[in-house]
């Protein structure tokens, strides 16, 4: 049924869960990461350019630099040969990660959800908002090199309304950092669409499985994993679940 191609970076790669590939191991990339699951799931050959830390630029135009080397960009593995393509992308382009990470709740902290709005002004909504031409032009890169390719951009990161005790993340925080994944989510969409690419959001198959959850039904990583793993990234357990659902959610 044709070759896919899975582009993003580490939600789609996969950093520190074992095993690891080795092949390229500056990109932190899961042998079981969703897009090996997928592969395996509809019986399709997988060419695997995920990369952790890797930006949108990184997928369409520019060599991304890892602490093992250089590595292509994405694009180059698509052909008029490829049939499916996954993307993963986005949220490294407004720092995304470093933004939740800061959110931790502690001693003398000023709320993640003042910190970045201000008299009335998001800042993480406008970094978001200014990335929607260059989300577009990424899309655009991917459909020029892959033609013939069925394009699906997924993306995902939870966190229950309100929070929970378990996570060092106020209510307020919590409710915050759900709203700006949403909103770069439904930017992200918009540009899949109107260019007839499919856009799956993970948010209602990760309910009851985000980092609240307990560990053996955890699908992403609390900001204090309880096992080996990336904070905010999908578990294993993730990784498996959300293969699965792209497998019988995509329009085939």
């Amino acid at each position: 049924r044709g070759e896919y191609v899975a582009l993003g970076d580490s939600a789609a790669a996969g950093p520190l869960i074992a095993p690891q590939d080795l092949t390229v191991p500056g990109c932190l990339r899961a042998q079981r990461n969703y897009p090996a699951v997928l592969a395996d799931r509809i019986g399709v050959r997988l060419r695997d350019a995920t990369c952790s830390s890797a930006t949108s630029e990184n997928v369409s135009a520019v060599l991304q630099r890892t602490p093992a080397g250089t590595v292509p960009v994405q694009t180059s593995l698509l052909s008029v040969h490829t049939r499916l393509v996954t993307l993963t992308i986005g949220l490294n382009d407004v720092k995304m990660f470093s933004v939740a990470l800061s959110c931790a709740e502690l001693p003398g902290s000023v709320p993640c959800s003042q910190r970045y709005r201000r008299g009335g002004i998001d800042e993480l909504e406008i970094r978001i908002d200014r990335q929607r031409p260059k989300w577009g032009q990424t899309l655009d890169a991917i459909r020029r090199a892959a033609p013939n390719a069925k394009v699906v951009v997924v993306y995902g990161t939870y966190v229950r309304a309100g929070g929970c005790a378990s996570q060092p993340v106020t209510p307020a925080d919590a409710d915050y950092l759900r709203a700006v994944v949403a909103h770069a989510n439904t930017v992200m969409a918009g540009q899949a669409q109107r260019r007839g690419m499919q856009f799956v959001d993970l948010a209602a198959m990760s309910a009851g499985h985000d980092m609240c959850a307990p560990p053996n039904r955890q699908y992403f990583f609390g900001l204090v994993p309880a096992s080996v793993g990336a904070p905010l990234h999908p578990t294993a357990l993730g990784m498996v679940a959300i293969g699965r659902y792209l497998a019988a959610t995509m329009d085939h």
